[in-house]
């Protein structure tokens, strides 16, 4: 009887409490008065974004009703407490506590809006005296979207990427760009799915300031007898960069600014020549740019200056016999190496920075890696592999690693640039390729000492006023590239890599 009569308690008590709730009246608390969603393009959804609302109150409330202003026909959708709609009715929250709404939006420009709208609505609370809101706010991009056809049977249009060992495809969703596709102008920016490819006999031309941002799994494939024209240009405001040509990812939310691997990079077929770059930037790529050249070397291909490259998952630049001359250029973070030849080759820097501050995670490659040959022992010959008034530096303790089958050439040399390689308790023995004394190889080193970059963990590779390779470049290795990457003058006293430290530009 005993029992009957406490579930009974218990019952009425918990029955009494659905009567309890009070209207909200105007009194709930929210995390953030506007929820401001971070630039998206048109048709891309946004992030998860989130906003608390609280009850201080010593009473349990009904909140009479939770709607978005702009109604049904919203683009923000909303999820209140795990459940998601436009409008939501008598929402309890008890005393003291608190409940979630996520907020999403995925915008639509019609053709007659211009470029960007600030695309506004609110999330409403009750109604009349009571109403409460909290403002949502979202930029909006229109872009030019590019991207493979679906086939009849549903399926994404694919293109073959390369051939594995065995000779078969390996195939990926792509697309080959048309004749009207070939220019990325910077009227707007370029939104790419898949990998657009530039048939045999064409050229890809990029004009000043376009932006391109991929997609996962996306990147440009310049086939055999195609060729690649980035003509960026320097840029007077290097916050705004209006002429500075950025290749990216297509999530323009600040979480993702650094975060490695968002797409696919540059793929450089074998029979590719004469690809020229300038005032490029390269970020969060898998593989920066992927050069494939053959045995002949005839040609060059590719010729890269006034270019950064940097947080790529593997590679800043993978090149196999390929045939490369780069100048101004900056080469930061990447999970693997800086720059990679590979399989022998032509390579010509100058006053570049080679510089891997990698902290994605543990990096067991040097920052400049070269070879001349492969898994199987057989490779080509490294015809020349210079680097001149260039830094090769990173967060690891030898930041060159040179290897050679012993059969064909390996040519390379060193010419006044600065080296890290500290072989304390981990010596290389005997390997006449490390001989930092032998001027075959090596004329006029800094090996090891102070950079003294400005940020490297965020690849801003300027110079410090006290670095140690201030003042130590050739004077006839800075008449080749007698500005840097910033359009200082750098002829009088060069310094090393692709910037003039701060000292220098003040007193020149």
């Amino acid at each position: 009887m005993f029992f009957i009569i406490a579930l009974f308690i218990i019952w009425a008590s918990s029955c009494r409490k659905d009567f309890e709730y009070a209207p909200s009246d105007g009194h709930l608390s929210f995390s953030k008065d506007t929820v401001f969603l971070d630039t998206v393009f048109s048709t891309i959804g946004s992030s998860t974004y989130t906003l608390k609302v609280y009850n201080n109150t010593r009473d349990d409330v009904i909140i009479p009703s939770i709607q978005l202003r702009n109604g049904t026909d919203s683009y923000y959708r909303i999820n209140v407490d795990g459940v998601a709609g436009k409008t939501f009715q008598n929402i309890p929250l008890y005393a003291q506590d608190s409940l979630f709404i996520f907020i999403e939006t995925t915008v639509d420009l019609a053709p007659s809006i211009e470029n960007t709208l600030l695309y506004t609505d609110a999330i409403q609370f009750d109604s009349g005296n009571n109403l409460q809101q909290v403002e949502l706010v979202t930029l909006v991009k229109d872009a030019i979207f590019i991207f493979p056809k679906t086939t009849s049977n549903g399926n994404k249009e694919t293109i073959v990427l390369t051939y594995n060992d065995d000779g078969e495809e390996i195939t990926a969703e792509g697309f080959e760009l048309n004749d009207d596709q070939l220019i990325f102008t910077n009227e707007k920016p370029y939104v790419i799915y898949g990998y657009a490819l530039v048939p045999n006999n064409k050229k890809l031309i990029v004009d000043a300031g376009a932006r391109v941002h991929f997609h996962k799994n996306s990147g440009i494939l310049i086939k055999n007898g195609a060729s690649l024209s980035i003509n960026g240009e320097f840029s007077n405001d290097q916050e705004l960069l209006e002429g500075e040509v950025i290749f990216e990812g297509d999530r323009l939310e600040p979480e993702f600014s650094n975060i490695p691997g968002q797409w696919g990079g540059i793929w450089i077929e074998s029979g590719s020549t004469n690809n020229t770059i300038d005032h490029l930037t390269i970020k969060n790529a898998n593989i920066g740019i992927y050069v494939e050249g053959n045995d002949q070397l005839s040609e060059n291909s590719l010729d890269i200056k006034n270019t950064q490259i940097y947080n790529s998952s593997n590679y800043n630049i993978w090149a196999k016999s390929a045939n490369i001359t780069g100048q101004n250029t900056v080469l930061g973070g990447a999970g693997k190496s800086s720059l990679y030849c590979n399989l022998g080759g032509s390579y010509n820097f100058t006053h570049t920075s080679i510089a891997n501050y990698w902290n994605g995670g543990y990096r067991t490659s040097a920052a400049l890696r070269i070879d001349n040959f492969s898994n199987t022992e057989s490779g080509n010959d490294l015809v020349s592999a210079r680097f001149k008034n260039c830094i090769i530096d990173g967060n690891g303790s030898k930041e060159i690693s040179l290897n050679t089958n012993g059969a064909n050439l390996f040519n390379f040399s060193f010419e006044s640039c600065f080296i890290k390689f500290n072989d304390i308790g981990n010596p290389i023995p005997n390997n006449p390729l490390y001989d930092f004394d032998n001027e075959n190889f090596y004329i006029d080193v800094l090996l090891n000492g102070k950079t003294a970059f400005f940020s490297p963990l965020y690849n801003d590779f300027r110079i410090a006023l006290d670095s140690d390779v201030v003042n130590l470049g050739n004077p006839d290795f800075a008449q080749e590239v007698p500005e840097d990457i910033l359009k200082t003058d750098r002829t009088l006293r060069p310094d090393l890599g692709a910037y003039q430290a701060m000292e220098n530009i003040s007193s020149q």
